[in-house]
């Protein structure tokens, strides 16, 4: 199976939990503590790696992210449990932008190749990003065309499409420093959860909080 259907399966998976938390409650706090739960454990796998014997920085750390991991359960939580249309809308208009986001610049990445963009991930390039917002773009273009905010829908588009770029970019630093392929291995022939959400979990808070104004 290659990369590509990898993460196209992936991002399936994604949505199909989305959908089930769209209409039953305790699926979506269940899923939610899960997704916590995984993403800390896999954080604090790195960041003992990297920070070696400085149990006091790793505290400090892993108490922020458990922070903002609590931060961007609630804001999901809050705006499903809510049972609003609307909110379901921006939910779903963020993710679909976060997966174009990641396919997109697979994608073309990996079919017009191009010059690295950063030593940080060998495997990203300056044509990977363009397909990142490219396919992003489209997407938009095609099924958000009347989103109800007063923030332009096309430059919310291109904000969370740069977060989830730099999302990815911020979990791939991490993981080269703590020297690991893979965040994890709980999604078999994917790694880690991290290592998928990396970019949907920089871009959906500030996401929600743009698209809400």
């Amino acid at each position: 199976m290659t990369e590509l259907n990898k993460r196209i399966i992936t991002s399936i998976s994604l949505i199909i939990i989305l959908y089930l938390s769209f209409v039953n409650t305790l699926i979506l706090s269940t899923a939610l503590l899960a997704i916590v739960f995984l993403l800390f454990n896999e954080f604090h796998n790195i960041i003992k790696r990297i920070l070696i014997n400085r149990k006091n920085y790793q505290l400090i750390f892993l108490f922020l992210i458990l922070l903002y991991l609590i931060y961007f359960s609630l804001d999901i939580w809050l705006l499903l449990s809510k049972n609003s249309h609307i909110g379901k809308n921006f939910l779903f208009f963020i993710l679909i932008i976060c997966i174009s986001t990641d396919i997109g610049g697979y994608a073309f990445g990996k079919i017009f190749k191009g010059k690295k963009l950063t030593s940080i991930s060998p495997n990203k390039t300056y044509t990977g990003v363009i397909g990142s917002y490219l396919l992003s773009f489209i997407i938009s273009l095609i099924l958000f065309n009347e989103l109800n905010s007063k923030v332009n829908y096309l430059v919310i588009t291109f904000i969370i499409s740069s977060l989830s770029q730099i999302g990815d970019l911020i979990i791939s630093y991490l993981k080269r420093k703590a020297k690991l392929k893979d965040t994890g291995s709980i999604l078999p022939g994917h790694g880690g959860l991290l290592d998928r959400l990396d970019g949907i979990l920089l871009a959906t808070p500030i996401g929600l909080f743009l698209v809400a104004l």
